[in-house]
């Protein structure tokens, strides 16, 4: 019998790889967790027509057993929500706990790092759904996936890849030798669908990546293939660490602009890789988990030198396009 799986944020841009993953895997029985105000979007259509079963909530005015009623009959339920959604997870965990969820997915899929203050805003957020999980002894599987190759390279002077770029400007941090775990994020289903079948990760961390680059390494590939000598700006560890001391005041007088909760979340992220360094695989197995290279030896993932390939032949794409252009508009 099929693996029911439900998955929340299913239109997303993790949600969405996810669903192809498990799509193109095809054992699975697969329905996504809408919101009612999402119903008639062209998005939520596309569900439809790929044949996923949309499952209707309103986790925020919904009590916990109706949820659970919805949820009941589910094998796994995966959820890959927003920055701005993660603590709507916490009546989603209470109903699988009652519903009886055979495995819960929480929000996780990105860089590997540790709680306790480290990246105050997204990942705290997301520990508060861990302990949720704890609390209920759901059993469960957390996944992160490092740095995702769509938000890594630099752009080009030619203006070649601007039409995808979404980085710092082209900052080096220090020596630029700090390693980092990368994927290309489009693996991230693919590995999914693996992991969910797979008992050696239940109730169990496990990081997913492809290569370990360090900025220097990045800029290399680049170049190279590209044919392009790239212009770097330099930041010190201590300019890195006052931008997100800055960022983050910024936020707290402002916590619902989604423009400093973003501009925020980004400075952290770049202190927790370049600063402190926890996105890599001794940090990742030092906190408990577990790699998918070991794992699935045979899984072969999309490298970064073959994703600058399609990134040069103008075959990538702008993640977060339409969030990008509401924030825009706010701004206007």
């Amino acid at each position: 019998m099929a693996q029911k799986v439900l998955i929340h944020g299913a239109t997303g841009e993790t949600g969405g790889d996810i669903l192809d993953g498990l799509m193109a895997d095809g054992s699975f029985e697969i329905a996504a967790l809408v919101r009612p105000q999402s119903l008639q979007k062209p998005a939520t259509k596309s569900l439809k027509s790929r044949g996923v079963k949309v499952v209707v909530s309103d986790l925020v005015n919904q009590d916990v057993e109706e949820i659970a009623d919805l949820l009941a009959g589910y094998d796994t339920v995966i959820s890959a929500v927003a920055t701005t959604a993660q603590l709507d997870q916490l009546k989603l965990v209470d109903a699988a706990a009652k519903a009886g969820i055979k495995r819960f997915i929480p929000c996780g899929f990105t860089s590997v790092s540790p709680p306790g203050g480290v990246m105050t805003l997204i990942r705290t957020e997301k520990e508060k759904i861990h302990e949720r999980i704890w609390y209920h002894h759901l059993p469960y599987t957390i996944i992160d996936s490092g740095t995702w190759y769509q938000i890594s390279f630099p752009s080009l002077p030619s203006g070649k890849v601007d039409y995808a770029f979404m980085g710092d400007g082209n900052t080096i941090v220090a020596d630029g030798n700090a390693p980092n775990l990368m994927v290309d994020k489009r693996d991230i289903g693919r590995l999914t669908a693996r992991i969910i079948k797979d008992n050696r990760t239940l109730n169990k961390r496990v990081f997913l990546h492809a290569d370990v680059l360090t900025q220097n390494e990045i800029w290399a590939i680049m170049e190279r293939k590209s044919g392009e000598k790239i212009e770097a700006k330099h930041a010190t560890h201590d300019e890195l660490i006052a931008k997100m001391h800055t960022a983050r005041a910024a936020c707290t007088k402002s916590p619902s602009d989604p423009r400093l909760r973003f501009a925020a979340i980004s400075a952290e992220y770049m202190v927790c890789k370049y600063v402190r360094q926890d996105n890599n695989p001794q940090n990742a197995r030092y906190l408990g988990y577990i790699d998918t290279r070991e794992l699935y030896p045979d899984f072969e993932p999309k490298t970064f030198s073959a994703f600058v390939d399609e990134l040069l032949a103008g075959q990538a794409k702008k993640l977060y396009r339409d969030k990008f252009e509401f924030m825009q508009k706010k701004s206007t």
